[in-house]
């Protein structure tokens, strides 16, 4: 008696599809007026976003006086707006622009292949230009006591480093990038319809949360353009002076956000090592 041997070949098919990566170079979306419309939603998120949340900080700075050390909204209201605004806008421009409103993330998105390298920079553009009009409301609105409270500029405070700023930067950003990545994941999307309704919530505590534990540090960037806005209106040394901290620190968690979710948790760098280690008759 012999055995028949019967060959099946399963085509495994995935429940969810990935876009396609974005070209480098994209100058196609020049000519589109879509393309416009997100650089201006960008443009206004990013303002509006600065407004509410540097006038929150000069109200609570203006309140909190050593007359009255409980007065003002506290940090905990501080984090509130930020996450807040962010929670909002995320919902509001989803749909137009990919809610951005912050170089690092348009940053780590650009390594991930999400966006091109055209929109990435001028979404870049249109949100330090917000930021900066944002924070000029803000001073128009609060002459008086935006100047001196500090004009809601990022700064080392006393008794931290800039090395334990910097730290803070890199691990504030990689949570809120890599929120992003998770919400935006289309596996997770496909599989968990609710995931892409909920998207702003998450993104939103991670604000939240990132700001609670990092505003006495130096203030809260992971957001290049919310510290350039504050710097360029409120123009003085201690503004400029950890510059750096708030450009650096962001991109490098964007960067290294971007690789984990893209290499890590998506298993493409997993694969491709487990495979390097497979035997090739097996």
């Amino acid at each position: 008696m012999t055995k028949e041997v019967i060959e099946v070949n399963i085509e495994v098919v995935k429940d969810y599809q990935d876009p396609p990566p974005a070209p480098l170079i994209d100058l196609e979306e020049l000519l589109k007026w879509s393309f416009y419309r997100a650089l201006v939603a960008e443009f206004v998120a990013a303002l509006l976003f600065l407004y509410i949340t540097v006038l929150t900080v000069i109200g609570y700075k203006t309140e909190n006086t050593p007359a009255s050390p409980c007065g003002g909204v506290g940090i905990l209201g501080i984090a509130w707006a930020f996450g807040g605004m962010i929670f909002i806008l995320v919902y509001s421009t989803a749909g137009i622009s990919g809610w951005h409103i912050n170089p690092a993330v348009t940053f780590g998105l650009l390594l991930a292949r999400k966006v091109s390298l055209v929109r990435a920079f001028l979404y870049m553009v249109s949100q330090c230009l917000g930021a900066i009009c944002g924070v000029g409301l803000v001073k128009g609105f609060q002459r008086a006591f935006y100047d001196e409270n500090g004009g809601g500029a990022n700064e080392v405070s006393a008794g931290y480093s800039k090395g334990t700023a910097l730290g803070a930067e890199i691990l504030g950003t990689f949570v809120l990038v890599y929120v992003v990545f998770s919400a935006t994941d289309p596996k997770r999307n496909a599989r968990d319809s609710h995931v892409p309704v909920l998207a702003p919530l998450p993104i939103g505590f991670a604000v939240f949360l990132v700001h609670l534990a990092t505003i006495p540090i130096d203030g809260t960037s992971i957001n290049p353009a919310r510290s350039l806005g504050a710097a360029v209106i409120y123009n003085e040394h201690a503004a400029w002076h950890d510059m750096w901290i708030f450009w650096v620190g962001p991109f490098a968690g964007a960067a290294l956000a971007a690789f984990y979710h893209q290499h890590i948790i998506r298993a493409g760098f997993g694969k491709g090592l487990i495979g390097s280690f497979r035997n090739p008759n097996d």
